[in-house]
């Protein structure tokens, strides 16, 4: 029995939200992000029509569309209203997977033994946006892939079925881009030998593939034929990250001290950004030589930023470490997750900050992740060695 996938995505989502709390917002080219020098987070379709685009510098952006509003972001709100939404798919929805703070699947295989599949999906969508005052798009097909593939060609607002007879007709015509995991860099690559179009890839012997362009070959293969057997995953929130560090011999070296802080941040920066996490709560905890245990927070803005959550972390530390004793333990925690890729968190940053944190966990995950670290982190390490 096929299966039946849904992939559901809300339009344009920061955007939505903002002309949710502010209808002035209607119709006008509006961009989220921040600064001269940062970059956009999203973008309204009025906007998308003179060339804007995501992850375009704020700078190009508004020299494509002069007249764009550019606004901060509020991440509290998004994440909210995003909370709101995933309520009322759990509500209904036998297999939810949160794809990220604005994108689901649905695993409703089984559903149209009672009524028809595409006619819940849709009564589902209408009641999200009833409820949520939201707009977004869906696609129902066989898998995970061609329901995220048809969502894309579905947009704005739009409601597309895609049965399995009908996969391969849909796929064929579409440029290899439309794919998840067809990057640029993949892109360039085959289109210099001539493959632009889904078929032309699909046509491809796999082992071809697979040498051209490594491990991932396979599974752009198998996509490119319409075959995805990955299972929808029941969506779990997690609550917290967290790591702590005991010295062998109690210590008062302030020094020594955040030099370590800011070597545990950047791991727990670099696995929620490879998680794609966003943490909006920072807690420190210290335990000294007597064994007296001390903690403190701060709320932040969302982010999975080393170099915010250090400042946040050490500033932490100077507020709670008063006494001046030995200290045995020190830890910190973030909690307050919320589901998100570094990428829309950039209304603070700028253009060359993404790109430098990009290079740096590319770095990590291919060479290990003492390959490359912050001096103040990396201090200790080369002392210890």
């Amino acid at each position: 029995m096929a299966r039946s996938i849904v992939h559901m995505d809300m339009d344009t989502f920061f955007v939505s939200c903002e002309r949710l709390t502010n209808s002035k917002l209607n119709g006008l080219p509006l961009i989220i992000g921040g600064g001269d020098r940062g970059v956009v987070a999203s973008c309204s379709y009025e906007a998308r029509t003179f060339g804007v685009r995501s992850a375009m510098p704020i700078k190009m952006a508004l020299r494509l569309c002069p007249q764009a509003k550019v606004m901060k972001g509020d991440m509290e709100l998004y994440s909210k209203l995003s909370h709101d939404i995933t309520q009322v798919i759990e509500e209904k929805a036998p297999i939810v997977e949160k794809a990220s703070i604005d994108e689901f699947y649905l695993d409703i295989t089984g559903m149209d033994r009672f009524h028809g599949c595409y006619q819940w999906t849709n009564e589902l969508a209408q009641s999200i946006t009833k409820e949520t005052g939201l707009p977004l798009s869906f696609a129902l097909s066989v898998n995970k892939t061609v329901s995220k593939i048809g969502t894309g060609e579905s947009k704005p607002i739009g409601k597309l079925e895609i049965p399995e007879t009908m996969v391969k007709t849909f796929l064929n015509p579409l440029s290899i881009q439309k794919i998840p995991m067809v990057g640029d860099v993949t892109f360039q690559l085959l289109s210099r030998i001539g493959i632009r179009t889904i078929q032309t890839l699909s046509e491809m012997p796999a082992e071809v593939l697979q040498q051209m362009i490594g491990k991932n070959g396979i599974d752009i293969w198998k996509k490119a034929n319409g075959i995805d057997n990955n299972p929808v995953e029941p969506y779990t929130e997690r609550k917290s990250i967290s790591t702590e560090h005991t010295f062998g011999q109690d210590t008062i070296d302030i020094q020594k001290l955040k030099s370590i802080l800011v070597g545990m941040v950047e791991k727990l920066a670099f696995q929620l950004r490879s998680e794609e996490w966003l943490t909006s709560t920072v807690v420190i905890k210290i335990r000294y030589s007597n064994f007296d245990t001390e903690t403190k927070q701060c709320r932040i803005p969302y982010t999975s930023a080393d170099h915010t959550l250090t400042r946040s972390v050490t500033e932490l530390f100077d507020k709670l470490y008063q006494r001046r004793m030995r200290l045995r333990l020190i830890g910190i925690r973030f909690s307050g997750l919320v589901r998100g890729t570094y990428q829309i968190n950039m209304f603070e940053d700028t253009e060359e900050m993404l790109s430098l944190y990009q290079a740096m966990d590319r770095m990590k995950k291919r060479y290990g992740f003492d390959a490359v670290a912050r001096c103040a982190g990396a201090t200790l390490k080369v002392k210890n060695k």
